[in-house]
């Protein structure tokens, strides 16, 4: 039956327009709204004459458990349409006669408080509820209408579970059913909550499902809340909790601490010193077999013949020490573990753990040197001071070069300072050094004994034998080298000069006590010759193409005879002549001179302007010479002093004493002169002087004069012959003792 008032709405609405006369539009159309007004003509009515309700023991006061429905044909929104339910009466009313409530406006019935607390005592019975709803709301007027709701009381299933045990990656197909909940009374909607939020879910029979597997490494347990609402979302009673436990299964292999830096441990660390800790983590669950990880080195293994290991392990605490055998420094040893889980059964899951380790130096090598004896080394006594004697080498076994830094010292046989020592701080290298000079008469040989250590202290035993090192230094006694009495010679020879004949000789500048052996270099021409023991040099041949006024330049070397190293040499540069008309010489006689014999250290001075008038028309300067007589040039020589003089001396110790006749050749350009130079050789006195006879007394000396006279000078003489004996056989011995007086050296320029 459709309202009186829906049928009105269904008319057409009119419109109104204001026209003139002559039907001209003034205003309009504009449409005419009608309003209907509804009367409380229609009576309300329950969907259903009869209600039947399942009530669950246990539900919450206040929550509706049902909703009535019912309708009025009214218009909507009106007073006319405003309905509002309510209890009229109980049946029974055992054991209160207030156990339930309805919301006027919703029809919403729900337990009372007092109801709740008194549903487990009530009857077993269903209980008659006669309700009423009216239109026109509040107020007293209006229709009605009644309706029966019947409630069957039911016991509470709404019990927590126990906990559920579901196994990590579980091979089913998903969703897989794990419980059932029950909610006892009716118009129920399950609702599943999980913390933390998981695979879960409920449906509308309240069977629990896991959709899909767990992980217990990621998540070991889950609440579970399950709560029993109406239609509107609200509980019926407290949720129910219970909990899901995710049990193990052993998947996951130990994990081994990520490798980091090496772990340095210092060398000779005694036995049992602590390395390491492993400390693998297996993400199974803790305190099972699954997670029990034992552990078994793997490397470094102990090497063929080595006594005992390098490292212990502890395979239940992964502890790794040191063990028995000797690691040397600078070794980078990676030590492999392997850690197993249940407990290193055979179907445990392992992981390999890797540490580095190196050995780090300490300083417990001393020093040493790479030879500990040194020479002799010879050094002759007039070296320099700063000359390197040796160098010393020392190595030391320590890897850290702040452990290899050395100092060294002279520990003894240098009690002059003669020796220094030299050396760059970061060097192995040590250099003996000459401090000051050497003397072969103070010490003809040192035994330097040098010692090396380190700067950083050293650990453990102290320096060997090793570290020391003796240096043995010969000093050589210094000859000088012989030296002629020139430092160059001359000679001037006519070109018809014959071979053989002598030129001059080559002598010592001194008298020495050794021999020298005489030779030419440079004698292109061969013209020359010189003996090699007396150093007189001679024609070789005839001076078949020299041209007067060429010289001819040689050089001399004088070599010492027991030390063929000492050598020396003067050039020797001959002037040839034109041949002298005979007679070739000019004999002039000169006043006698005094040596005395044994020789001593002065002689004569030879002159040729004022000895040879014919010499003053000749303006100098001249060359003097010997006469070419092998026994003067044995006994005498002559060293020129200037362009005008010469210097005859003796070349023998000792000479005959008597007159003796000296020729001197004296020569300028091709002019030749020979003076006979008058010499008495006398024997020396105390004094170094010609010994005088003694003159006749004049007058008559009186007896007693005369025997005083007689007596002093016989004990004069005999003084006197005492002295001149004794100084002639020490003479004698000393001529004896000098082999090469009797062929001296001669210089003749």
């Amino acid at each position: 039956m459709i309202p009186a008032w829906l049928w009105l709405l269904c008319f057409s609405i009119p419109q109104v327009t204001l026209e003139t006369g002559d039907g001209k539009v003034l205003w309009g159309p504009q449409p005419v709204i009608v309003h209907v007004k509804d009367e409380n003509d229609q009576v309300p009515q329950f969907s259903q004459a009869i209600y039947r309700v399942q009530l669950s023991q246990g539900t919450k006061p206040g929550v509706p458990f049902f909703f009535l429905e019912a309708s009025d044909a009214d218009a909507p929104g009106t007073a006319n349409s405003d309905l509002r339910f309510h209890i009229l009466s109980q049946s029974p009313a055992q054991p209160s006669s207030d156990m339930f409530q309805l919301e006027p406006q919703q029809g919403a019935l729900a337990l009372s408080p007092e109801g709740s607390t008194s549903l487990d005592h009530a009857l077993e019975g269903p209980y008659q509820l006669l309700v009423q709803v009216k239109d026109m709301g509040d107020q007293a007027s209006g229709h009605q209408a009644t309706a029966t709701i019947e409630i069957s009381i039911v016991q509470n299933t709404w019990v927590s579970l126990e906990p559920i045990h579901l196994a990590e990656n579980l091979k089913v197909l998903y969703p897989h059913p794990i419980a059932q909940v029950h909610w006892s009374g009716g118009n129920v909607h399950y609702h599943l909550e999980s913390q933390p939020p998981g695979p879960f879910d409920v449906d509308a029979e309240g069977k629990l499902y896991v959709t899909m597997e767990l992980d217990r490494e990621a998540q070991a347990e889950f609440l579970l809340l399950v709560r029993a609402q109406n239609s509107h979302g609200e509980d019926y009673a407290q949720p129910l909790e219970f909990r899901v436990v995710v049990t193990d299964e052993n998947d996951n292999a130990p994990v081994c601490p990520q490798r980091g830096p090496s772990i340095s441990i210092p060398e000779l660390s005694p036995p049992g010193t602590e390395v390491t800790q492993l400390l693998a983590e297996d993400a199974d669950a803790p305190g099972s077999p699954n997670s029990h990880v034992v552990y078994q080195l793997l490397s470094p293994e102990p090497k063929e013949g080595a006594e005992g290991k390098a490292f212990e392990l502890d395979p239940a605490s992964g502890s790794v020490t040191l063990g028995p055998a000797l690691l040397q420094a600078g070794q980078h040893i990676l030590l492999q573990v392997l850690a197993i889980d249940l407990a290193g059964a055979e179907e445990g899951l392992s992981s390999l753990c890797e540490v580095a380790i190196v050995i780090t130096d300490i300083n417990n090598h001393a020093p040493e040197f790479t030879t500990s004896q040194i020479g002799p080394v010879s050094l002759p006594e007039d070296v320099e001071p700063g000359t390197v004697v040796t160098t010393l080498m020392a190595t030391d076994a320590d890897l850290d070069p702040a452990f290899r830094l050395m100092e060294f010292a002279i520990e003894s046989g240098d009690k002059e300072g003669i020796f220094a020592l030299d050396w760059e701080p970061d060097s192995g290298h040590v250099q003996l050094k000459l401090h000051k000079n050497l003397s072969y008469e103070a010490a003809p040989y040192h035994k330097v004994v040098v010692v090396v250590q380190n700067v950083e202290e050293l650990v453990g035993p102290g320096p060997g034998p090793e570290a020391t090192a003796t240096v043995t230094v010969l000093v050589e006694k210094v000859m000088p080298p012989p030296k002629l009495d020139q430092e160059s010679y001359e000679a001037s020879v006519p070109i018809s000069t014959p071979a053989g004949s002598l030129l001059l000789t080559i002598q010592p500048s001194e008298p020495m006590n050794r021999t020298l052996r005489f030779s030419l270099v440079n004698d292109s021409k061969g013209w020359l010759c010189i003996e090699e023991v007396s150093g007189e040099v001679h024609t070789a041949q005839s001076l078949q193409g020299a041209q007067p006024g060429d010289t001819y330049t040689v050089l001399v070397e004088a070599q010492d005879t027991d030390e063929p190293r000492l050598s020396t040499s003067a050039a020797l540069v001959v002037h040839f002549l034109n041949a002298p008309p005979a007679p070739a010489l000019t004999l002039a006689p000169m006043p006698a001179r005094y040596l005395c014999t044994p020789r001593q250290d002065y002689g004569v001075v030879v002159s040729g302007l004022s000895e040879d008038p014919d010499l003053a028309s000749v303006p100098g300067p001249y060359n003097f010479a010997l006469g070419p007589n092998p026994t003067v040039q044995r006994d005498w020589r002559l060293q020129p002093l200037n362009g005008s003089h010469a210097y005859l001396t003796l070349a023998l110790h000792w000479v005959e004493p008597g007159e003796h006749e000296v020729p001197v050749v004296v020569s300028r350009n091709v002019q030749t002169w020979q003076l006979l130079v008058q010499v008495i050789v006398c024997r020396c006195n105390v004094e170094g002087e010609c010994m005088r006879k003694v003159g006749h007394m004049k007058g008559m000396p009186t007896k007693l004069m005369a025997m005083g006279t007689l007596l002093g000078t016989l004990a004069a003489i005999g003084f006197f012959l005492i002295l001149i004996f004794t100084h002639l056989a020490l003479a004698r011995k000393k001529d004896l003792d000098q082999p090469a007086d009797s062929m001296p050296l001669k210089v003749a320029v």
